[in-house]
């Protein structure tokens, strides 16, 4: 076998291995992005702990089909970057969104989103929810708001007694 194909059947092997340990995949089309753009959506991604990668069509196809999600296939046409993120499930979707939004060059194109291919539109209403850190925040004062309205009507309480005390 030739050092080429060799190659070929590691790289296939990895992007398959990166499949399956992505929280979550969004390929997008970057055609029409200067340099200097692409370095700078890379550099945010790379922020958020986002792996952005272009892979050629035909090793990322049967990459998807070792890793089960051949459902993406039918959207590897043409120039794709793929990225990954092994953690956080909304982050790469949110930040190729927003840039997206200042960058019409830039197409989102589909995902996968815990192993379930994505369309377009999943990917942006993925987009849109708040960051971890954003639902554990509305989370904590929905939590909090009970104990807080019981401490201010307790004080208010012990205030009144105060004032028919004195």
């Amino acid at each position: 076998m030739s050092k080429a194909v060799e190659v070929k059947k590691v790289q296939v092997q990895e992007i398959a291995e990166k499949f399956q340990a992505a929280a979550s995949v969004v390929v997008v089309d970057y055609r029409g992005l200067t340099v200097g753009q692409v370095t700078e959506l890379r550099k945010q991604l790379r922020e958020a702990g986002v792996e952005f990668k272009v892979y050629k069509n035909t090793l990322t196809r049967r990459a998807a089909e070792i890793a089960n999600v051949e459902g993406i296939n039918e959207h590897l046409t043409g120039p794709n970057a793929i990225a990954f993120s092994n953690e956080d499930v909304v982050a790469p979707a949110k930040i190729i969104n927003e840039f997206a939004k200042k960058n019409e060059a830039l197409e989102i194109k589909a995902g996968i989103i815990e192993g379930t291919i994505a369309s377009l539109e999943d990917v942006k209403a993925l987009a849109e929810l708040p960051s971890r850190e954003g639902l554990l925040s509305m989370l904590l004062s929905v939590l909090q708001a009970p104990v807080r309205n019981f401490a201010l009507a307790t004080k208010a309480v012990a205030e009144q007694k105060e004032e028919q005390g004195a």
